[in-house]
Formats: structure tokens, C-alpha cells, sequence
């Protein structure tokens, strides 16, 4: 298939390449030169603009960071809606508002488009070696049509139901993800400053109930896992400012399904402080900077004890 891919940062890069390793026609956009020179390399055909990028193609993928990016790429004279071919599919893996996901549902049908929102988990990491896990919303006819591309990034593809449904999915997943993040630094300090060896606490916390996603895979002490942050100063992976914003997309569904979420309000306010001081192009789990005090703030630990003793009633 020709294939039209816009976002090629640290997921877009990766995943795009894939699809060219498995004989698609990738063509992709991005504003960075670092980020087209990544894709570049993995065989990705760059084009100038929005529109070059989707013509023809039979399916477009938008990897974006919110949704306004998402509705400006998709709109407008130059976007997608209004130079791709009728009928293509559009995917966006983007991590996004669920009402903006399903508005972009109807607006592209009315385009005469179809449309799936399909967030991602699993990291660079997974995107990297094909294991990501797909949540998708929409038609499931839409995302039988094209799950054979989706194949091609995915380990794991779930159908989670109608429109906006991939991206509730997500957003639910990415507010566990801070919250055992949090812990798992919290955790990490701890074992340190009781004297435990870094990598014996590891091995025994991921065959006991401490066990997580992010211990496993972003421990933050060095040298423990290869694939944390930690051990490339929080360059690249997951970012602060990224997680914050999913995090508060979560506390907003949270408002208005009367759902209290202290817990990711308050690592919420983590990362906040953490873009503060400047830290939120960090990978996310430069959180522990905070627990063991490298980085302070008088008025941090007095605020996440008020959150966590008030009742959150959204």
C-alpha cells in the first residue's frame, strides 16, 4: 500500500521504517529536520507538505503530540481531509481528548474519508521492534480493512468499540502508567537509602507484587535496566510535559464521569514541577530527581500530602 505518515519523532520514526521494511510505500512530513533525517534513514520518502505526504495514498497515519496539532494537520487547504483520496483511512495513533477524537470521527467521514483513533503503548522501545500495543475506536469493518498494516507495528491489537473508545482506553492506561511510575521512584529511592543493591531490589520487586510496566522497563536507578532514561541522563522516551498532559486529559474524563482521581492529580502536580524547573522535554522518569532530592521544591511535598488527604471530587 502507499502509505501517508505524518509525525516522524521518536514513535513516527521507528513505526514508519517498519512499514518500509515490510514493502510499503511510506511517504511522511514533519516540521523537525532532525526528525525527517531519522525517518530518512529508515527509508521513508520525505515530502515537503501535508498534502504531497497523503496524495494517494490509501492510508494515512497521524503520530502527533495533542489534538489541536492533530485538527490543523487534518484541516485547511494544505491538510489531509481535503487532499487525500476518498476512501483512504486515517489512523491516528495520536494520544488525544476523547470529544476530539470523536469529533475527528465525523468530520472525516463527512470528508469522505474513514477514521480510527489508535493510540499506542509500548514505547519507543515497541515501536522500535513491531510489540506496540493498538487501542482502536471506530468501525470495526475500518480496522479489518487495514489491520494487516496495523499488523506490521502492532503486538497487540484491541478492538475497544466505538468512536472516541480507543483513546479512553489510552488515556485510562497512560494515568496508571504515572501512578506506578511514581511509586516505582518512590520505591527505587528507598532501596537505595536502606542499602539495597539496586539490581538484587529489582529482580526481586519484578517476581513480587511491587511489579510494574515501569519498573520493568524504566527502573531509574543505572544500570539496572537497559532500556530506562536513566541511563541516557532522561534524553529522549517518554516526555514530562507529554505525560502531564495525558495525565490531565485523564483527570478531565474523571470530571465528567464524577470519578475522584487523587492519585493522578497529584503526580500530576510532580509534573508540573518538573516542567518548572524546566525538566519537560525529560524523559518522565526524571521523576525521581524529586524523590531523592536532587531537585527540591519548598512547596512540593506540602502539596501532594494536601491532595492525597482531601477528598477529590471532581
Amino acid at each position: 500500500m502507499r502509505i501517508g505518515w505524518i509525525g516522524l519523532g521518536n514513535m513516527g520514526a521507528p513505526m514508519s521504517g517498519r512499514l518500509v521494511a515490510a514493502g510499503h510505500d511510506v511517504h511522511g512530513f514533519d516540521l523537525s529536520e532532525t526528525a525527517r533525517a531519522a525517518a530518512a534513514e529508515q527509508g521513508v520518502t520525505l515530502e515537503e507538505t501535508v498534502a504531497a505526504t497523503v496524495a494517494d495514498a490509501d492510508v494515512v497515519f497521524t503520530m502527533l503530540p495533542n489534538h489541536d496539532i492533530v485538527k490543523a494537520v487534518l484541516g485547511g487547504e494544505d491538510g489531509v481531509l481535503a487532499n487525500a483520496k476518498q476512501g483512504a483511512v486515517v489512523v491516528d495513533s495520536s494520544t488525544i481528548d476523547i470529544d476530539a477524537a470523536r469529533e475527528l470521527h465525523e468530520t472525516t467521514t463527512a470528508a469522505g474519508l474513514r477514521f480510527l483513533d489508535a493510540p499506542v503503548s509500548g514505547g519507543i522501545s515497541g515501536a522500535a521492534a513491531g510489540t506496540l500495543t493498538f487501542m482502536v475506536g471506530g468501525d470495526e469493518a475500518v480496522l479489518e480493512d487495514v489491520r494487516a498494516v496495523i499488523d506490521v507495528l502492532a503486538g497487540r491489537i484491541f478492538y475497544t468499540g466505538g468512536a472516541g473508545n480507543g483513546q479512553a482506553a489510552k488515556l485510562t492506561n497512560n494515568m496508571m502508567l504515572g501512578i506506578t511510575l511514581a511509586a516505582t521512584a518512590e520505591g527505587a529511592v528507598l532501596a537505595e537509602r536502606l542499602g539495597l543493591d539496586a539490581s538484587t531490589f529489582w529482580e526481586i520487586a519484578k517476581v513480587s507484587s511491587g511489579d510494574s510496566w515501569a519498573l520493568r522497563t524504566w527502573y531509574p536507578i543505572k544500570d539496572v535496566v537497559e532500556t530506562a532514561a536513566v541511563n541516557r541522563d532522561f534524553q529522549g522516551g517518554f516526555a514530562t510535559a507529554l505525560l502531564r498532559k495525558d495525565l490531565d486529559l485523564a483527570i478531565a474524563a474523571g470530571g465528567s464521569t464524577s470519578t475522584a482521581l487523587p492519585f493522578a492529580t497529584a503526580v500530576r502536580q510532580r509534573m508540573d514541577q518538573l516542567i518548572e524547573l524546566g525538566l519537560g522535554g525529560q524523559d518522565c522518569s526524571v521523576l525521581v530527581k524529586l524523590v531523592d532530592g536532587e531537585l527540591t521544591n519548598d512547596t512540593l511535598d506540602a502539596d501532594v500530602t494536601a491532595t492525597l488527604s482531601q477528598e477529590n471530587t471532581p
